[in-house]
């Protein structure tokens, strides 16, 4: 049984089944490990539109200070 176990095909068929394993989850980590980038630049991109949209309502806030401006649910 000792020399079965060390047989170098025992061995090959052990990494192959390792490797089979574990390589979808591996591929899924190096995927989201890819998205980030494009996940920040979402991130910086709503982030530049929120305040955009704070500053317009401040200034329409200031330019007519006697109408009340419904404001957009959700929105702070």
């Amino acid at each position: 049984l000792h020399v079965l176990a060390n047989e170098p095909s025992v061995a090959l068929f052990r990494l192959q089944e390792h490797v089979r394993r574990s390589l979808p989850e591996l591929a899924q980590h190096k995927s989201m490990a890819d998205s980030s980038v494009y996940f920040r630049s979402i991130d910086s991109l709503l982030k530049h539109s929120i305040a955009l949209k704070e500053q317009l309502s401040s200034s329409q806030a200031r330019r007519y200070p006697s109408k009340s401006w419904k404001k957009i649910p959700g929105s702070s």
